[in-house]
Parts: C-alpha cells; structure tokens; sequence
C-alpha cells in the first residue's frame, strides 16, 4: 500500500515536469486532426443520418413532437448531435489510449527509469509488436465489454461502476506490460503481473474514475459544448491524455519498483537456498 501511494504522489509530480506536457501535446495534434476532419467531412451528414434515424421510429418521434410543442425545438438537433458526439467520443478515448502506449509510454518510461532506476538492468522482455497486440487485443476485449454493459447503465449504479472497472481493467493490462516490457524479462513481467494483479487494477480502476473527468466538461458546457463540440472535443482530449500520462507515471513507478525490490531479494533467495543445501 505504501509502494502505491508513494508511486502516485512522484506520478502527480512527473505530470509537471515540461517533457511530459510537451509529450502530452503529441496525441492532442494527432487526435485533433481527425476530430476536426470528422467534423469538416461528416458531421452534418452524421445528424442529419442520426435525426433521420430517430424520426423514423414511432415512440422517438411522438416524443420529440412533444417537445415540440413544449416549445424545446432546439432539443430536436441537439439530440441527434448528443448522440454523434456520443458515437465519437469513446472511439477518441481509445484513440488517445493506442496514441499514449505508443508515443508517450515509452518515453515517460525511460524518464521514470534515468531519474530514479538508472542502474535498473534492462532486460527486454517485450518487443513493440508484441506490446501493440497486447494493446489493441486488451482494448478489442474492452470496447465488447462495454458494447455487452451499454443495457446495464440505465441502472443508476452501475454506469458509476461498469465503465471505471472497464477501463481500470484496460489501463491495467496495457501499461502493465507497456512500463515493464524494455526493464524485465519475460518471465519477470508475467511474475510481477501476477503477483501485483490486483493493486495494479486498483490503480487501473483509479485512472478509470479519473478517465471519466473529461465527461464532465459536456455537462457543465451543455448546449454550447454541442456550439463549439470540436474544441471541447480537443480540451476533453488534451485532459484524457493527461490522465493517461499520469497513469503512464504511476504505474512506471510502481511497476519499476516492484521489479527492482523482486531483483533485490533474488541474492537474498538464492542465499537461503544454499545454506539450507
């Protein structure tokens, strides 16, 4: 437990340090290219398909001519575009997920490594192939989660918890193997994954929570962050990168010392077995 808070508060720490919000503006371009784009190309033809869609079924149409004549016309648009952003926006969290395992952690890592763990030997247990298939092979098992839990969040409680698990549960398994795949040998990461399972998915459902800050922004914006979507898109992005930057920091910290307390007791193991032989 103390392993785990004192790897947030240098996590926190790391956040400021300039390379890291330099790195944190990479995904931010990218991602903001796309955004912008989607909404040059395709976002009227996306409402217009969406509103089209809603028309077309009876229940949903008695509705919005209920408030139409409620006097909320206004709410006719902004359901369809509510529901385009909705579409959209996982799709650029998971985006900027893929973007941070392979532009930001490896270079938060050795950040992490120089600064605190310089005479941590590397052994290079992973190879970047293999940390994208683990990457998108975890997020095509999360995007099914959450597309099988979608009925599960019209239940109150439960859209409080079956995302965060979700995504803790994705984080957990991307950047477990992203920080440790250049320092640890194979069989060391599959060690310290199993035996650091579950502080790592506490860590993991912690970010999750923290992931789904940036949702926040659409409620306190309403209308106008509908206005101005591909700004707030951007911000929402640039604030999903931080957190996973963060996520990067904690779990390199707590990741690299694990391995190398594990490294240290290995004398320590080997020792007692000789004197017992």
């Amino acid at each position: 437990m103390q392993g785990l808070i004192d790897a947030f508060w240098r996590a926190v720490a790391y956040c400021l340090h300039p390379r890291v919000i330099g790195l944190s503006l990479l995904p931010l371009v990218i991602c903001g290219v796309l955004v912008f784009g989607f909404m040059y190309f395709f976002w009227e033809a996306s409402i217009a398909g969406v509103r089209a869609t809603l028309e077309s079924w009876r229940l949903v149409e008695s509705l919005l001519q209920w408030l139409d004549a409620m006097g909320w016309q206004s709410l006719r648009s902004a359901l369809a575009a509510i529901l385009v952003l909705a579409g959209v926006l996982p799709v650029v969290v998971l985006l900027s997920l893929l973007l941070v395992a392979l532009c930001m952690t490896p270079a938060i890592v050795r950040l992490v490594a120089e600064r605190r763990f310089p005479l941590l030997e590397k052994k290079r247990g992973g190879t970047l192939l293999q940390s994208v298939a683990a990457s998108l092979g975890a997020t095509l098992v999360a995007l099914v989660l959450i597309v099988l839990s979608m009925p599960l969040w019209l239940v109150p409680p439960l859209v409080m918890v079956l995302p965060p698990l979700i995504w803790g549960w994705l984080t957990y398994r991307v950047f477990g193997f992203d920080v440790l795949a250049e320092h640890a040998s194979a069989e060391e990461r599959h060690a310290l994954l199993r035996e650091h399972r579950l502080p790592m998915l506490a860590m993991g459902v912690v970010c999750g929570y923290l992931g789904a800050a940036p949702s926040l922004i659409w409620a306190i914006s309403g209308i106008t962050g509908i206005i101005f979507a591909p700004f707030v898109v951007l911000l929402a992005i640039w604030l999903y990168t931080l957190v996973f930057a963060f996520s990067t920091a904690w779990f390199a910290h707590y990741g690299l010392a694990a391995l190398q307390a594990r490294r240290a007791a290995e004398p320590v193991a080997e020792s007692a077995v000789l004197i017992e032989s």
